[in-house]
């Protein structure tokens, strides 16, 4: 009989569970080489209840029959594993497990590389999708001041008026051009050009992993913000020149990395641990309710209000989400990480990434920064804390979280759409002012130890644009320009690392949506226009930047 939610539960809480089974090397598929000469080609799984493991081989990422299907040999810790002394780079590959008498088939939870729409992983030989130079690709040098700007692959070049070629609007290889000018007219700049003329030092990439609520086989005018992971390990397809084959993406994210670094920026990657975009994946099928949270009653735990919590918490879950932080750091050469709903995340796993990171790079080199917060309660393991605003006294001082006091205080509550802040008249604000203009430090100015702790902002992909909160309040836009100003000139001098969205320096406007994560392209893209008619607007941006 097939075990409940309940019982698989009581199982993995047991201590004697991870003195069995906690596996500490490697997985998925890697190539073991002897002096740098290729040896053999190497798949592994760690699925403890599996009776029995099929591999089966793909020539193609999504349609057809397998070309071959072998036995998996179970290693210790539950870990099982297929060697062959054949090359198998650019070969697909899934699993078929039987466990508690059912055959079930999955994805490799470790896959780098997949096939379109992530239905079969992908076993490569990343050496081979590196660009020309990428051995020599570095940051720039980081500055005193860290300035970051959020924006959306597809939103940041989709607007024809960027001056972008077509068959790259929308895609990774956007960030690869130079020199790009509105409507062509090689006179107002657009794109990085424009970025830098900005004076912004960080560009945030909206969520770049594999994720499930874009058919990358549909219609190109598809829009979502993507905080919907699939594979954690895989570049988004739908960005990608040809999302059928698995080393494109790889590649051409590469590109766009090294471009950015080229161009003068550094990147962060918007990573989302906390939940999967359905119950239904290779997490789930590998190893039944281990990396998920389960409340008492059986039910699922949904503090992410997205259907699900992963159980960060749980020592192979840690360390999965552990490697992929590290994997995207050291193969992409991503400088930082923004967590998603950081909340849902333990302090241990945080201070572990913060750590490693440092060990591997240097103390500070890679930023971490993160929500404080969750949507809801969930069901975390008894003698772990959340990585919540109450306990970010808990968290290392180079790990930063979102100051929504200092966003409410200034432009008001993101929940009471016609709730004024301090700048749209609101009394009693004062304090709150004083307070985010050293960053929250102290004791009366709540928890942050240090300006580090501290990401200063207004404004992000969700909730209202600056522009359309301030509209709430204030008709009149003469008016509202000068609180506009005003909002930008408190925040930006703010002690802590500023972060601001994509548009924002131009009066950016979604027409009053509150969040946009679906909505079309036409809502969603940068308006380049926009971006030349407020010139004077961004002009003031740039002045307090440079200050």
């Amino acid at each position: 009989m097939k075990k409940t939610a309940l019982e698989w539960k009581k199982i993995y809480s047991s201590p004697d569970f991870h003195r069995e089974y906690l596996y500490e090397g490697k997985l998925g598929f890697f190539y073991e080489n002897m002096e740098n000469v290729f040896r053999e080609s190497v798949f592994r799984i760690w699925s403890p209840f599996a009776e029995e493991v099929m591999i089966r081989f793909y020539r193609d990422g999504s349609e057809g029959d397998a070309l071959a299907v072998y036995e998996m040999k179970r290693l210790e810790k539950g870990v099982w594993e297929y060697r062959t002394k054949e090359d198998f780079h650019g070969i697909y590959y899934d699993f078929a497990l039987r466990i508690d008498g059912e055959v079930v088939i999955s994805t490799d939870i470790c896959a780098k590389a997949c096939g379109i729409n992530g239905k079969r992983s992908m076993a490569v030989d990343l050496r081979r999708t590196d660009p020309d130079g990428w051995d020599k690709d570095g940051a720039p040098e980081n500055g005193t001041e860290q300035v970051i700007y959020e924006t959306h692959v597809k939103e940041f070049s989709w607007d024809p008026a960027g001056g972008f070629p077509e068959e790259v609007r929308g895609k990774y290889r956007a960030f690869c051009c130079r020199d790009t000018t509105l409507h062509g007219d090689g006179v107002h700049p657009t794109g990085l050009s424009y970025l830098k003329e900005l004076g912004v030092t960080h560009v945030q990439l909206m969520p770049v992993y594999d994720y499930g609520s874009v058919d990358e086989e549909g219609d190109p005018v598809q829009f979502n913000w993507g905080y919907d992971p699939m594979n954690w390990n895989v570049p988004e397809g739908s960005y990608s020149s040809d999302p059928a084959r698995g080393e494109v993406r790889i590649r051409e994210l590469k590109e766009a990395v090294q471009s950015l670094h080229r161009q003068g920026f550094r990147v962060i990657m918007d990573v989302v641990y906390n939940h999967t975009y359905s119950l239904d994946t290779a997490m789930q099928r590998t190893v039944p309710w281990y990396y998920y949270r389960v409340k008492e009653d059986g039910t699922l735990s949904n503090g992410s209000a997205c259907g699900n919590d992963v159980a960060s918490e749980r020592p192979m879950c840690a360390k999965l989400i552990l490697e992929s932080v590290l994997y995207w750091a050291e193969e992409y050469h991503m400088d930082g990480f923004r967590f998603d709903l950081m909340g849902l995340l333990d302090v241990e796993l945080m201070n572990r990434i913060r750590r490693a990171l440092d060990e591997r790079f240097g103390k500070g080199e890679k930023l971490v920064y993160g929500e404080p917060w969750a949507a809801g309660y969930t069901a975390m393991e008894k003698g772990f804390r959340q990585a919540v605003k109450n306990n970010v006294r808990h968290l290392d001082v180079n790990i930063g979280v979102f100051s929504d006091g200092t966003r409410d205080a200034v432009r008001g509550s993101v929940f009471r759409l016609k709730e004024p802040g301090f700048v749209s008249g609101a009394q009693g604000m004062e304090g709150a002012i004083f307070n985010s203009a050293k960053a929250w430090q102290g004791k009366r100015g709540a928890r942050m130890l240090a300006p580090s702790q501290t990401i200063t902002y207004i404004s992000a992909h969700d909730n209202q644009t600056l522009w359309d909160k301030l509209a709430e309040t204030t008709p009149d836009e003469e008016k509202r320009r000068r609180q506009y100003r005003l909002a930008a000139g408190i925040y930006l001098t703010c002690q802590g690392r500023l972060f601001f969205l994509s548009g924002e320096e131009f009066a950016r406007t979604k027409g009053g949506l509150e969040d946009s994560y679906n909505a079309p392209i036409a809502i969603n893209r940068l308006d380049w226009e926009r971006a030349s008619e407020e010139r004077e607007l961004a002009d003031y941006y740039r002045g307090l930047i440079a200050l």
